[in-house]
């Protein structure tokens, strides 16, 4: 991914096109205007295939420096555009400190999308030229075609034998869409809703109404038909181990916001919580557990896991002295066994998936999950979060609090 030095100068001599943006610095409107440009540059609407990059610290159509300050602080900031959520599906980009044409840069290097459309805030930007801009309606349908032969996500893929009859669109317009979209821009839209099914991914396209896995687990009316590894499994085991008295068993299904609603409940139900004396007249009520770090390992697990060669659910096993969650499948991409849960290390086996849980709430943050849970259980004075990662499953363990 990383360009040349001679390249690099060449692109940067040519000035801004439809692989150059330049900024003087990330101050007001900038930081904004560099994440349309990672948008845009992502979508690569003229298909040449060639990364774009964004120039940090140059002065607007001149070759001088700006006299910004680039430290490790705004590389991060940078950096931190790929994860915060508000660029969806993350783009792969590379930010660095580099010397070009004598002058001291921050560069982001953007590669094309292999599941395109790429969104800001929820709005698909381009670039035509030096222009960029917000996607006409053609724009959306060239890149949504880019797709079909880019994605291969499983996600993606199209469930043939479902039809659109099976996605509730009722749910699609008042839950995803409205938790998906700024008012504005569903308030303007004139597409109509296969367009719109197609743009989000929830089905393959509007010539091919067909439901994607994506369609089916979000929007679907009964999803575990076509999917049947899509379910939790949760158990509420008496004892510390496997084969003690089942307290409870549900098999949760439905909808994706239905089935984490429903886990939220089941987990609700059996965070216990204690009352501690701090003074004679003063009491502290300390739950068992902090539940959102049950619910950011659940969704995580939910989001991470495979739904491919498999037909294991995902699994939360709460016993007395710890509470297992089971995500089916190993490490995927550039995450391993070595990095596994260290900060910076994410890779999306179910890219549209997690676009989806961030567009509705369930993700606040990408790449984040795993380090709030350990902050949230080390703050509530419980022992360290545990992993056991294997080829086919990843199991994450938190334990009670010492008595």
């Amino acid at each position: 991914m990383k360009i040349p030095d001679n390249d690099l100068e060449t692109l940067f001599l040519e000035g801004e096109g439809y692989r150059v943006e330049r900024k003087e610095s990330l101050g007001g409107a900038s930081k904004d205007a560099i994440a349309e440009a990672i948008c845009a540059f992502s979508n690569d609407l003229a298909g040449k295939g060639e990364p774009g990059v964004v120039f940090v610290g140059v002065k607007d159509k001149t070759n001088e420096a700006s006299g910004w300050s680039l430290d490790e602080n705004a590389l991060q900031t940078l950096m931190n555009m790929k994860t915060d959520g508000r660029i969806s599906p993350p783009p792969s980009l590379l930010v660095e400190a580099r010397v070009v044409a004598g002058l001291p840069l921050a560069v982001v290097t953007v590669l094309p999308s292999t599941a395109p459309p790429t969104r800001f805030n929820g709005r698909i930007h381009v670039r035509v030229g030096a222009r960029r801009g917000i996607a006409t309606a053609q724009d959306e349908r060239i890149l949504n075609e880019k797709r079909r032969h880019l994605d291969m996500f499983y996600d993606a893929r199209p469930l043939r034998g479902a039809s659109l009859e099976e996605l509730s669109i009722l749910r699609f317009q008042e839950e995803y869409l409205r938790s998906a979209f700024p008012t504005e821009v569903l308030e303007a839209n004139s597409r109509t809703v296969e367009q719109q099914l197609a743009s989000t991914r929830m089905i393959a396209s509007v010539d091919d109404p067909t439901p994607t896995a994506l369609g089916m687990m979000v929007l679907g009316r009964k999803p575990r038909f076509y999917l049947p590894n899509f379910y939790i499994q949760f158990l509420r085991i008496d004892g510390v181990h496997w084969s003690d008295t089942i307290l409870d068993a549900e098999e949760i299904e439905g909808p994706l916001s239905h089935m984490l609603s429903r886990a939220d409940d089941k987990l609700r139900a059996y965070i216990q919580v204690s009352v501690e004396f701090i003074a004679t007249d003063r009491e502290v009520r300390v739950a068992t557990y902090p539940l959102a770090a049950l619910q950011e390992l659940t969704r995580n697990a939910m989001m991470h896991r495979t739904y491919e060669g498999t037909n294991a659910p995902t699994r939360i096993t709460w016993l007395n002295d710890r509470v297992e969650i089971h995500s089916p499948g190993g490490p995927y991409g550039q995450v391993n066994r070595e990095n596994f849960g260290s900060p910076g290390a994410a890779d999306y086996r179910n890219r549209n998936l997690a676009d989806a849980m961030k567009a509705m709430g369930f993700v606040q943050r990408f790449g984040v999950g795993i380090g709030a849970a350990r902050k949230m259980l080390a703050q509530a004075g419980h022992p360290p979060l545990e992993f056991k990662v294997e080829d086919t499953r990843i199991v994450a363990i938190a334990f009670g609090k010492p008595a």
